[in-house]
C-alpha cells in the first residue's frame, strides 16, 4: 500500500466537497454492503460509500489480496467459499460492525462492578470495552494480552493494570504463548470478556492455534466467561477450536444475531443477552 493511499487522500480525482474517508473505513462498508447483497459493481460502490471510482477498485484488490472477496468484471462478490483463517487487518477489524460493537461493550462495561477483577482477551469488542471503562474511571484489576487495551488502561489511575507478556502476533497488538500462558494458569479471576471468530452451533473457534490458546488460558483462568460476538460471528466455523458453550456461562450480541441461531442457543440453556442497536444509514460514507 502507498503512503497516498494508507491516507486516504483521493484528492487528485475526487470531486469538490467529497469527504474523505480512512481506508479502513471504506473496506469495512464494501465488506457490510457485499454481505447484505452478495455482490456489487464498482459504480455502484463508489456511489453508496462517496468515493471515486478508482479508489473502489483498489480498495477491492486490497481486500481480494487479503481473501475477503472475488473479483467480478467490473466489481466484486464475497468469496464463494470462506476460509477458515481468514481475518481481516486490525485497522478493518476495528471499523467493521462498530455500531453492535459499540452497543455491546456499553452494555457489558455498565455490568462490571467497582473491584471485579478482569481479564480483557484481544478484541475490537473488548477494546471497546476497555474505552467504557476508560470512560467511567471503574477501578478494576485488569488483566490483558492486548497493547492497545493496555495502553487505553495505563490512562486510567483507578485500574491495576497487568499485561502478562508474550509474543507480539505480526500485523497486530495481541500478545501469544510463554510467559502469558503460563501466567494466566495461577490466576482465579471474576470475568474474563473474551472474543471469537466464530460461534458454530456450540462451538467457538479461532483462526489460529496461537490465538485459541490463549483464550482458552483465558477461559479456564475466570469464574464467570462472557463471550463478546457481534451478530456477524454466528457463521461458518474457523480454523480451530477455542472451546464448546458449556464451556463459557454468557453470550453477548447484538439484535442482530440470526433467529435460527438464536433458538439453538436457547436450546443448549446458554444465557444469551442479545443487546438492541441504533444503526446508521450504511449505504452512505
Amino acid at each position: 500500500m502507498n503512503s497516498r493511499e494508507s491516507q486516504g487522500d483521493d484528492s487528485e480525482e475526487a470531486p469538490r466537497g467529497r469527504v474523505e474517508m480512512i481506508p479502513a473505513k471504506r473496506r469495512a462498508l464494501i465488506l457490510e454492503r457485499l454481505r447484505r447483497e452478495g455482490a456489487a459493481g464498482i459504480q455502484e460502490l463508489a456511489d453508496a460509500i462517496n468515493a471515486s471510482p478508482s479508489t473502489i477498485r483498489r480498495d477491492l484488490e486490497h481486500l481480494v489480496k487479503q481473501g475477503a472477496l472475488e473479483r467480478t468484471h467490473g466489481g466484486a462478490l464475497l468469496q464463494s467459499t470462506a476460509r477458515a483463517t481468514f481475518e481481516p487487518d486490525t485497522a478493518l477489524a476495528a471499523q467493521l460492525r462498530r455500531e453492535e460493537k459499540n452497543a455491546i461493550a456499553a452494555a457489558v462495561a455498565e455490568a462490571l462492578r467497582p473491584g471485579q477483577s478482569v481479564i480483557f482477551d484481544a478484541s475490537t469488542t473488548v477494546l471497546a470495552v476497555a474505552r467504557a471503562v476508560a470512560n467511567r474511571r471503574l477501578p478494576l484489576t485488569a488483566v490483558t494480552n492486548s497493547l492497545a487495551i493496555a495502553q487505553v488502561l495505563a490512562d486510567v489511575p483507578e485500574v491495576h493494570l497487568i499485561v502478562p507478556g508474550g509474543t507480539v502476533r505480526p500485523g497486530s497488538t495481541t500478545l501469544v504463548g510463554r510467559p502469558g500462558e503460563d501466567f494466566l494458569r495461577s490466576l482465579h479471576a471474576d470475568i474474563a470478556l473474551i472474543g471469537t471468530h466464530a460461534i458454530t452451533g456450540r462451538t467457538l473457534t479461532e483462526t489460529s492455534l496461537d490465538v485459541a490458546a490463549m483464550k482458552q488460558a483465558m477461559i479456564a483462568a475466570a469464574r464467570h466467561v462472557m463471550v463478546l460476538a457481534d451478530s456477524s460471528k454466528f457463521t461458518a466455523p474457523s480454523f480451530c477450536t477455542i472451546c464448546d458453550v458449556a464451556d463459557i456461562q454468557e453470550i453477548v450480541t447484538d439484535d442482530g444475531i440470526d433467529p435460527l441461531a438464536r433458538e439453538e442457543l436457547r436450546r443448549l440453556n446458554v444465557v444469551l443477552r442479545v443487546v438492541p442497536v441504533l444503526r446508521q444509514d450504511r449505504h452512505r460514507g
